[in-house]
């Protein structure tokens, strides 16, 4: 296996003698045995990142290395590198054992050293049933196993994945999430992982990398993304549902305070906050307030005992989207929109007024520009 570094890589596109560009100056470092996922919207960036690495799309500036190989003008075949698409790309008139035994028989390798790989591979993906039968006759995940197995056979120094699950239904997404992270953990291999579901990028990544409009706005693991977003973009991208995010300004009076722009809302955060906003407070900056959903609770319910934090009355519930355990409660307050997730039994109804409470160490703070505070 290998590692992938990338150094100022940037990628444009000439549309009409006007440059468009579609990736501003990536640096990355991928350690060998790392699975790293690029996350983010559509058209930010990642898929293109991803074919750069795989000499798919050239790279218009800066230099990309596979181990200690430089390989910004070198063809795809001599990269040593697997790639698995979205659309499987099985060819529809062999058995998944022809599938897989492709690559390897036009390199010409012996028929036996062929026939271990693709057993080995079938074996560790659970598809030995699989290899006498042609794609017509496999399900959306099988026909995905199969080309995660034409791929593994190639023993490549890297893998690269794009959107290799978007096709599947939601459970199996689930299923084959964790036969992903299974054959990370078998093989060892360097791994390189797109995807625009943020859950896939957290359950599965080493590392995440989250990108939108061509640059990287963070890299880093994925409870750090979590715990300590980078800007308000990755606060609102990383998490199901997103951070709330209200605008407002720091003030002071006989403690450091959030007030909405309204006047509606009025939040204390805690303590550790106090050095970090005290020139925010000094003139009453406009910042942004980040709460998650599981970080707010009824007040007066099992979820406040902790105490701390303002309670703010008069949040009229708008929705409850019921999970089983928890259910996910919309509400309005003052005309800010804020979801909170709450366990505390009986769900308040559609329509019901409640006080909440936000965990006072739970709290983000950003710039009015965008960056954390």
């Amino acid at each position: 296996m290998a590692s992938v570094t990338l150094r100022d890589v940037r990628k444009e596109y000439d549309h009409g003698g006007t440059a468009q560009v579609a990736v501003h100056g990536v640096n990355l470092e991928i350690a060998d045995g790392e699975l790293v996922v690029l996350v983010g919207p559509s058209g930010c960036g990642k898929s293109t990142t991803l074919r750069m690495i795989a000499g798919l799309e050239s790279v218009t500036a800066g230099t990309l290395s596979i181990g200690d190989r430089v390989v910004n003008d070198l063809p795809p075949r001599e990269r040593d590198v697997a790639m698995v698409f979205q659309n499987y790309a099985l060819y529809p008139h062999m058995t998944a054992y022809e599938n897989m035994a492709f690559a390897l028989k036009l390199r010409k390798r012996p028929s036996k050293e062929i026939d271990r790989k693709v057993r080995r591979a079938a074996d560790m993906l659970g598809i030995e049933e699989l290899l006498p039968r042609r794609p017509r006759a496999m399900s959306g995940g099988q026909r995905q196993r199969v080309a995660v197995g034409r791929a593994v056979v190639r023993e490549p120094e890297v893998f690269l994945f794009d959107e290799p699950l978007s096709n599947l239904d939601a459970r199996l997404r689930v299923q084959m999430r964790r036969e992903f992270a299974k054959l990370h953990e078998r093989l060892g291999a360097t791994m390189v992982y797109v995807t625009h579901d943020q859950v896939e990028a957290m359950t599965l990544g080493d590392r995440i990398v989250v990108m939108n409009e061509g640059q990287v706005q963070q890299i880093d693991t994925p409870m750090a993304l979590y715990e300590r977003p980078a800007n308000i973009f990755v606060a609102g991208f990383i998490g199901t549902p997103p951070m709330n995010l209200i605008e407002g300004v720091v003030f002071r009076d006989d403690a450091i305070r959030f007030r909405s722009m309204d006047g509606s809302l009025i939040v204390t955060p805690s303590n550790a906050w106090t050095s970090r906003l005290e020139a925010h407070a000094a003139r009453e900056s406009a910042v942004v307030l980040g709460v998650r959903p599981e970080d707010i609770s009824i007040a007066g319910g099992a979820d406040a005992s902790s105490g701390g934090g303002d309670s703010a009355a008069g949040a009229r519930v708008e929705l409850i989207e019921p999970t089983g355990s928890e259910a996910l409660i919309y509400t309005t307050i003052a005309g800010h929109d804020m979801v909170l997730r709450s366990g505390e039994r009986p769900f308040p109804s559609a329509g019901a007024t409640i006080s909440i409470r936000f965990a006072p160490d739970r709290l983000h703070f950003f710039e009015a520009s965008g960056s954390a505070i």
